[in-house]
């Protein structure tokens, strides 16, 4: 007797769009869009959609990765689901000397050229949504990650389980939608070898050179020992992170008009605004953040750098809201490259000197 099938979270499905599956070749993406074709053919309580899929060809693993692009057309030609090819280069782009500054690996690089071709198919509406097969292992695995490099909040929020390619389009459509992140991989290897479906298995996720391949091989096995369910642990955490962070941003959003001021300030009144392509600028009261906890002023001096193009860490932030209140021993900072912050009687003034050496956000730090 046939074991129960994974469940999809169908909370950013509607009937009638049309949702494009991004399939690799691997277990979680076959598994995936099978889940998908067959709740999409099911007599009762059918998705409704129109179903395609997308695999990205990145330049990389030669030979190996021609194979899966013929696996995964194969698949799609048995399946009946359109599929739509890409492909991108990852080594051109780590090679490109645009932005030296960038400094990306090549997993950054590759999933920012993958979600930059997901986007286009949402823009040029090819697609609804874009669905992509991360599970709750992956969140685990991205929390620790994200852990360990000091992440805030919102970098603890890990995956989102759906994101919006444009946050100004007016409904859930356009989004890259993640249907399987309460579902661990285990589930979805089951559900397969059940079938007798096969897949492709990418050597380099054995490749502990990687980050994330050392946290999967390595450190969540150990984790294990003292907590055997700390894979469900670590994404509770990330959703109450996500949680905390949508209502920090509420509250930013409310707050931030009141008390952020453009440029500095001008003899006679008013204030001068820097139009240059390499000086923008922005201050705030001394005294309204005085007025606020701790906590709030940490917020807002971070949202006031992210409005420049900036990011900070921990210890850049604590430098800054020193100054800020006065618990500094000098009146002017260098917060980072580019970033410099400078403490008056009335005002903090945090200005950016050149945006273009601070390192861009894909995708509102909610991808993996």
């Amino acid at each position: 007797m046939a074991g129960k099938a994974p469940r999809l979270n169908r909370e950013h499905i509607r009937p009638g769009d049309r949702v494009c599956a991004a399939v690799s070749g691997g277990a979680d993406s076959v598994a995936m869009l099978l889940l998908l074709h067959a709740e999409n053919t099911l007599q009762k309580n059918a998705l409704g959609v129109g179903l395609s899929a997308v695999h990205v060809h990145h330049g990389l693993r030669g030979q190996d990765a021609d194979d899966d692009l013929e696996f995964v057309r194969e698949l799609c030609l048995k399946l009946e689901v359109p599929l739509h090819v890409d492909r991108a280069s990852v080594p051109e782009r780590l090679a490109a000397d645009a932005n030296p500054a960038r400094s990306e690996t090549l997993e950054e690089a590759a999933r920012i050229l993958r979600y930059g071709i997901f986007e286009r198919l949402i823009r040029d509406g090819h697609a609804d949504c874009v669905l992509t097969a991360h599970t709750l292992d992956d969140q685990a695995e991205t929390v620790v990650m994200k852990l360990l490099r000091g992440a805030w909040t919102e970098g603890l929020a890990g995956i989102y389980p759906a994101v919006a390619v444009d946050r100004a389009w007016p409904d859930s459509r356009g989004q890259i939608v993640r249907p399987l992140l309460a579902v661990r991989r285990a589930e979805l290897l089951a559900y397969l070898e059940e079938r007798g479906q096969a897949w492709r298995t990418d050597s380099t996720n054995s490749d502990v050179s990687f980050t994330r391949n050392r946290i999967r091989h390595s450190l969540l096995p150990i984790l294990r020992e003292y907590n055997p369910s700390v894979d469900q642990t670590l994404a509770h955490l990330a959703e109450l992170a996500r949680d905390e962070e949508a209502r920090w941003q509420a509250e930013l959003s409310r707050i931030l008009p009141q008390v952020l001021l453009p440029g500095k300030p001008v003899r006679g009144g008013g204030r001068a605004v820097s139009t240059g392509a390499h000086g923008r600028a922005v201050a705030i009261e001394v005294e309204r953040l005085k007025t606020m906890e701790r906590a709030t002023a940490r917020r807002v001096l971070r949202a006031a750098v992210r409005q420049l193009g900036g990011a900070l860490n921990f210890q850049q932030t604590e430098r800054l809201l020193q100054l800020a209140l006065g618990e500094a021993k000098s009146g002017r900072i260098e917060v980072s490259a580019g970033l410099a912050a400078q403490r008056s009687i009335r005002e903090v003034r945090i200005s950016m000197e050149d945006t273009r050496s601070m390192r861009s956000q894909d995708l509102r730090g909610q991808v993996s």
